[in-house]
């Protein structure tokens, strides 16, 4: 399944109300729940964090992708959160995020989860669209700017 099929309203949260890089993981873990997307949070939410200890998934220009595998997924699940006046989330750059792309994979199954990193790093490429989302007032302005619309 392409990213851009994945990318729908129930799926995404602007503004997220986390003040920190712990509520951040939390809350997108909880948009899954929400949306009916997953059924284990605590077991989702628990291989997130163990991603993020390995490493900060906060990349540059304000984008993190925080993922993980974890088989409380049966196939890739993704949800989207945007902090307009950023997040410290020890970012590559040193920059607070504001785009957060929260990744799901089941084990065994790379090819989607490196397809969808793939496509939200071309995402991340383009500034102006990066500030677009940042400005969006509401998901369904979201989903309208990632398909185009």
């Amino acid at each position: 399944m392409a990213l851009i099929d994945m990318i729908v309203e129930k799926v995404i949260k602007t503004p997220l109300v986390s003040k920190d890089k712990p509520d951040v993981l939390r809350e997108l873990v909880q948009i899954l729940k929400d949306a009916g997307e997953i059924d284990e949070f605590d077991k989702a939410l628990t291989a997130v964090q163990k991603r993020e200890e390995q490493g900060s998934t906060g990349l540059e220009k304000g984008i993190a992708v925080p993922h993980a595998k974890t088989d409380a997924v049966s196939r890739l699940k993704l949800a989207i959160g945007i902090a307009p006046g950023g997040i410290d989330f020890d970012a590559m750059d040193k920059q607070p995020s504001k785009l957060f792309f929260l990744l799901l994979a089941p084990p065994g199954q790379a090819g989607p989860h490196v397809e969808a990193l793939s496509e939200i790093a071309k995402l991340a490429n383009s500034t102006s669209f990066c500030k677009a989302l940042i400005n969006a007032d509401n998901a369904r302005e979201v989903v309208d700017l990632m398909k185009g619309e």
